[in-house]
């Protein structure tokens, strides 16, 4: 494993940073995406369940036939990574939709009260009241999606896609365990990174926070 990491810096490194974009860019497009189809979720009663339940059902395609089929839908090529992005948004939205409806449902009808004598409306509420209220239990779908996608990433390999996954294939290919485990390695240190990142960010904007459990 070491010394693969050795002779092979540059295509590790390159790997590495393929993963990286490749598992945080689904996530920012899934979240902005998703924050206005949860709102609506969230706002109307009646939309809840089939926004959510057609969420549940795109999570449910399988990872790999996504990435095939996505090249006949986009008219891009096989090995294009923006299939993987696409793909991966999609399963984000599935994950986040949910999250972001619970979310803001969180939010108590009296702080909405309370906002709105305040003179806080609209988008000016969402924005400043609901969506700050409600980024702790987003936060925890982030964490989901983000390391799910690390997961999903490596599948991309299988279909020629460059990044950490490719060290399975070619692990596999030569029947060397610790090319694999590097592979493995390097995917559980990105999700770890990337969690403990989402973890940072949600303290950060979420300050109250620290000061009530203090009390």
């Amino acid at each position: 494993m070491i010394q693969y990491l050795k002779d092979n810096p540059e295509n590790v490194t390159s790997w590495f940073w393929a993963h990286v974009w490749l598992s945080v860019l689904p996530v920012v497009i899934g979240l902005v995406i998703a924050l206005p189809i949860g709102w609506v979720a969230s706002r109307y009663r009646w939309a809840y369940p089939p926004i959510t339940n057609l969420a549940g059902l795109l999570y449910t395609i399988p990872s790999l036939a996504l990435f095939i089929i996505m090249p006949s839908i986009l008219g891009t090529r096989i090995l294009s990574p923006v299939n993987m992005v696409v793909a991966l948004s999609v399963y984000s939205v599935a994950l986040l939709v949910r999250v972001v409806a619970d979310g803001l449902n969180s939010v108590s009808p009296d702080v909405r009260a309370a906002a709105t004598a305040m003179g806080f409306t609209g988008l000016g509420r969402f924005l400043r009241v609901d969506l700050p209220i409600a980024v702790p239990v987003i936060t925890a779908g982030l964490r989901v999606a983000t390391v799910s996608n690390v997961s999903l990433v490596s599948v991309g390999a299988l279909i020629g896609i460059p990044q950490l996954g490719s060290l399975f294939t070619e692990g596999f290919s030569r029947y060397i365990t610790g090319i694999v485990l590097l592979g493995i390695l390097l995917c559980l240190a990105l999700a770890l990174v990337l969690d403990g990142l989402i973890v940072l960010g949600s303290r950060i904007l979420t300050p109250w926070q620290k000061a009530m459990a203090k009390r």
